[in-house]
């Protein structure tokens, strides 16, 4: 098998029946350093790659008068056979989009739209080598002080088989821009791994924005994304930057991206489309230079299976998906999380160094955690706040249990006057999280109302999403 070219110098196939096509790409790969070559048609490319090294091919999905791509997903699925480790970038029309998603699902790594932008070609292109280089090879198994080693892992604590796979992915991606997907239940520290990958990345110097669109209603979608110019709506007085803008340079987190309405998926696909979008009340197309990393605990393709969120905008979100595994499925990290947030707590209020026992430890691995490492967090941080000791046991974690359980029963409606409505929801919100564990769709679910509700009520009440 030939070795790979990573980036300057690599091998790219442009296969396409247009010759005016194939020579402005060859011109641009040229220019930046890519040694391009050229096919006119499907037979022509599989012929050069049994005969030719090749890195990456770019291929066009229709070479006849038909646009129905048949030719171009013939050609993916005999490159695939033949090479099945090449990376391969569709080019399409934008109006063949769900053609290109057919392509993804194939096997091919990206795809581009016509007309294309060139740097957005070169950075598909760059991005795709880069991801190849990342996946090549058989990785033995992770150790922690390797990685830490070589990446910043700050936050991200554990040694657990599954979760170091995860970091040493992440690791190893964080150097391109794929847009990545980070899947996971709540609380199992989704944001702080995306947090890793801004901070090992070449973008590490820009902003770090991060975005929480459950809490985005579909009325304002356009203004927190995109911006506004004065004037654009009633209460536009004054210019606002979006998102995107803020970003620019930098990394973007799409936080709980599965709650985001089907009008607003429409939107946000056109700038992870082609990096471009208009600010509200211009007419004005803008272009942003941002890698995009979104996250969330919800199932997306069951989600697209169901109509409710759109098959393309997942494809254009998943390049790569790192799912963090739940704390019931890294059990021996229970034990060194509840040290470390011991001894977290005990520096934040002032205690002497505090310790768990055998028996502490032992209880701990035996619960559940529904709100994984955020929940094993409250509750080290409440045992803290009061132990009268400086070792932890099982018993003060169960009496700690027991009470907050007795105190869950005990609570009644209050008399008439004695609360507000306002502060009896605002009660019944804290309940509801605490509960669940900052879980915010069983929250919802509990209190009888929907994510993008819940989200609202906590901005009124001026509560923290955690």
């Amino acid at each position: 098998m030939p070795e790979r070219a990573s980036g300057a110098g690599a091998r790219v196939l442009v296969v396409d029946d247009d010759p005016s096509v194939t020579a402005s790409l060859s011109l641009l790969l040229k220019q930046h350093g890519y040694q391009p070559q050229v096919a006119a048609s499907p037979d022509e490319a599989a012929a050069r790659l049994r005969q030719e090294p090749v890195d990456l091919v770019l291929q066009d999905m229709n070479f006849s008068r038909s646009t129905t791509g048949e030719e171009g997903l013939a050609l993916l699925n005999e490159l695939r056979s033949l090479r099945p480790e090449l990376p391969v970038v569709l080019i399409t029309a934008w109006a063949s989009i769900p053609l290109a998603v057919q392509g993804v699902k194939a096997g091919a790594v990206d795809f581009v739209s016509k007309p294309w932008v060139n740097a957005q070609i070169l950075q598909t292109v760059e991005t795709a080598l880069g991801l190849a280089a990342a996946r090549s090879g058989a990785e033995r198994p992770a150790d922690r002080g390797d990685l830490d080693a070589r990446y910043d892992l700050t936050g991200l604590l554990g040694t657990d088989p599954k979760f170091l796979r995860v970091l040493a992915l992440a690791g190893r991606i964080a150097a391109t821009d794929a847009s990545v997907l980070i899947t996971g239940e709540s609380g199992t520290g989704k944001e702080r791994l995306a947090e890793a990958i801004h901070r090992n990345s070449r973008r590490r110097s820009g902003p770090f924005i991060k975005v929480n669109l459950g809490g985005i209603s579909s009325t304002l979608f356009e203004s927190e994304m995109f911006g506004h110019v004065r004037g654009a709506y009633t209460d536009a007085r004054q210019d606002r930057r979006g998102r995107f803008e803020v970003a620019h340079s930098g990394t973007i987190l799409l936080d709980e991206i599965g709650e985001l309405d089907p009008s607003s998926q429409v939107k946000l696909l056109r700038v992870l489309q082609d990096r471009t979008y208009e600010v509200l009340g211009s007419s004005e197309a803008r272009t942003v230079d941002v890698r995009i990393l979104s996250a969330t605990n919800r199932d997306l393709p069951a989600l697209v299976g169901a109509g409710a969120f759109r098959e393309d905008l997942l494809y254009r979100l998943n390049l790569i998906v790192l799912r963090m595994p739940a704390l019931r499925e890294r059990p021996a990290d229970v034990a060194p999380l509840a040290r470390h947030f011991l001894e977290e707590g005990a520096r934040a209020h002032g205690r002497p160094a505090l310790s768990l026992t055998p028996q502490a430890v032992h209880w701990l691995q035996a619960q559940e955690w529904p709100g994984n490492v955020r929940q094993l967090r409250q509750t080290i941080e409440r045992a803290v706040l009061v132990l009268d000791g400086d070792r932890l046991d099982a018993s003060h974690l169960r009496a700690l249990v027991e009470l907050g359980a007795e105190g869950e029963r005990a609570v009644a409606l209050p008399t008439p006057g004695a609360m507000t409505l306002d502060e009896i929801e605002r009660a019944m919100i804290e309940r509801a999280l605490k509960q669940f564990g900052g879980n915010l769709t069983r929250a919802a679910e509990a209190l009888g109302v929907s994510r993008t509700a819940l989200y609202r009520r906590l901005q009124k009440h001026g509560l923290e999403a955690r």
